[in-house]
């Protein structure tokens, strides 16, 4: 049975399959979720997008067909409204786009809902917050990028937990808001207290030899946060 991220307001780790083993991936999905990861987190890249390519529906659904985990997938694409359905038949819970590719923000999310999925909007780190208004009350996600996308690995940036505290203001009690980028033991207290729901984390996870400890060190991280879930919901 999926776990819908959607019914709880504690803290979720999503751990992006990006940085996973892919000629095991089936035993790699199952050692981090047995190790704690709530759901899994798919990054979705074209090369054009961004200057990486990383998978489609096809590796989508071969996660769908190794676990029943919520799966949670990030559209890097420059035509994400292509592709959606795709995702959606392939297993995906939620599809989260880019405003920087869309004309229409409103539009896109209204296009994604009518998959019957969650629908979740992003940006880069160089995109003003602003630019998310349009589409705020249609999405059931907001994903900040803390790095700019395209790699695992990279390092945090500090400067989008403005971003986080600004969306944080303007979301409903059922909206979450989700952090993508640098997320490790070191920096997920930081989102925390800037308000985050949902941590993305990739490397930190499963570039440890050990997954369970991993996520054990993050959620030890994630008490030092001085901000609560409260029952917004």
């Amino acid at each position: 049975m999926t776990s819908n991220p959607f019914t709880t307001h504690t803290w979720q780790i999503a751990a992006s399959i990006l940085s996973a083993d892919f000629a095991r991936l089936g035993a790699e999905v199952d050692d981090v979720l047995a190790g704690g990861a709530d759901f899994l987190h798919l990054d979705v890249m074209d090369g054009h997008f961004v200057p990486n390519i990383s998978f489609g529906p096809t590796v989508t659904a071969a996660t769908k067909r190794a676990t029943s985990a919520y799966l949670d997938a990030h559209l890097m694409i420059s035509q994400p409204l292509r592709y959606a359905e795709a995702m959606v038949k392939a297993g995906a819970h939620n599809v989260t786009f880019h405003v920087e590719v869309v004309d229409d923000p409103a539009a896109a999310a209204r296009a994604i809902r009518q998959l019957g999925c969650h629908v979740g909007i992003t940006l880069n780190p160089a995109t003003p917050v602003e630019r998310l208004w349009p589409a705020l009350d249609l999405v059931d996600v907001v994903l900040v990028m803390s790095v700019v996308p395209g790699f695992s690995g990279q390092k945090f940036m500090p400067e989008a937990l403005a971003k986080v505290k600004e969306v944080r203001k303007r979301l409903r009690p059922d909206q979450r808001l989700e952090i993508d980028g640098g997320i490790n033991a070191q920096t997920i207290a930081l989102a925390v207290d800037a308000g985050v729901d949902w941590f993305v984390v990739a490397s930190a996870i499963f570039d440890q030899p050990v997954r369970r400890e991993a996520i054990a060190r993050l959620r030890q991280a994630m008490d030092r946060g001085s901000h609560v879930p409260d029952a917004r919901g």
